[in-house]
């Protein structure tokens, strides 16, 4: 693995056939453009992307195809999940620890670099365009965490930033690329027409850890399992969350989909509520020591989010799995979580 630019790629001395650069490709307009203009210089590129249960490749593989460019799709879950939990550079806003993650980003591109006989790699980062994660410091963080100092490019604002190893090594030609920095987008945006893009996102987005609805829930999680698995985490992504004054949780479906996707995400200990008679949404109770007071909670939450919920009493059945069906009957559901008893139960448990 290359440490601080011990990686040594191929240069015009040695006369290669054929430029490669690989590039960290996000499906944002920047990492799009950070690619086209190396593409310019005759440069052939190759995109990586990641996947977790926070962010997908979606967006880089239509991308990838308006730019005619291979894309390698890497699933960093079990490393990324080790850094959101304890990122050295600490998090933005919510749970999103922008700069560890963007170097480890870097680093597994870079290895990548040097499995395919790369000779540097490729980002769409502009200066200043994030104050927190994209200033000069922070660019250099990512530089020098990767492990490959020198040999991370950003075509986009490279005028503005030191010269890197293929520039020194004319592997590059400096003048070809741009000075673009600031949070304003016009000059992206005027690129973009220029190249011919079409149905791009403005910025890459994406990534639950920026989301402070599901940045409560993941931190929720942590708190009680220091190893979640990827079921459980794909559950913070589904429904309406809650916990009971017990602490258990529980989980209610928003829709069809949902419903469906609960049956996948369940696990041999969850209990599953759903009113009788009625549509309504499938309702999961996950716990140990699941008593009476949680019991009746899903239970009217059940309720209430369903056709039945201004009825004055409705039957509610639950299980486990492998075990026979049990009843529970709830009075007026849908005032059940409103009264003054309940508001405690409401502002400081939904999640």
């Amino acid at each position: 693995m290359a440490k601080n630019g011990s990686f040594t790629p191929t240069t015009n001395n040695q006369q290669p056939t054929e430029i490669k650069a690989v590039a960290l490709l996000s499906g944002g307009l920047d990492s799009m453009l950070a690619v086209k203009v190396i593409q310019e210089q005759g440069i052939q590129v190759v995109g990586v992307s990641f996947v977790t249960p926070f962010f997908s490749a979606k967006r880089a593989k239509e991308a990838a195809k308006q730019l005619s460019i291979p894309l390698h799709i890497f699933d960093i879950t079990h490393e990324h999940l080790e850094i959101v939990k304890r990122p050295k550079y600490g998090y933005g806003k919510y749970m999103n620890p922008c700069i560890d993650c963007h170097a480890f980003m870097v680093k597994k591109a870079g290895e990548f670099m040097e499995q395919i006989g790369a000779s540097f790699i490729v980002s769409g980062e502009v200066l200043g365009e994030r104050p927190k994660s994209q200033n000069r410091t922070a660019l250099r963080i990512v530089e020098k965490e990767s492990g490959y100092r020198g040999y991370l490019l950003r075509p986009l604002s490279a005028k503005l930033l030191p010269l890197t190893v293929p520039e020194e090594k004319g592997l590059v030609d400096r003048e070809s690329l741009l000075s673009i920095q600031g949070r304003s987008r016009k000059p992206q945006l005027e690129l973009a027409e220029r190249y011919g893009f079409k149905d791009f996102p403005t910025s890459a987005g994406g990534c639950l850890l920026t989301d402070p609805i599901f940045s409560q829930r993941l931190r929720d999680l942590l708190a009680e399992k220091k190893n979640p698995t990827i079921k459980e985490l794909d559950l913070l992504k589904l429904g309406r969350h809650f916990r009971s004054l017990e602490g258990i949780k529980i989980v209610v479906a928003r829709n069809q989909r949902e419903n469906e996707l609960f049956l996948e995400l369940t696990q041999p200990e969850d209990w599953i509520f759903q009113v009788r008679g009625y549509p309504g949404p499938r309702t999961l109770v996950r716990g140990k020591d699941v008593g009476e007071q949680t019991i009746k909670k899903a239970a009217i939450l059940a309720a209430r989010y369903s056709k039945a919920r201004n009825l004055p009493r409705v039957k509610v059945g639950y299980r486990r799995d492998g075990e026979e069906e049990k009843i529970i009957e709830v009075e007026y559901p849908l005032k059940s979580l409103s009264s003054s008893v309940n508001k405690a139960y409401q502002n400081e448990c939904k999640m």
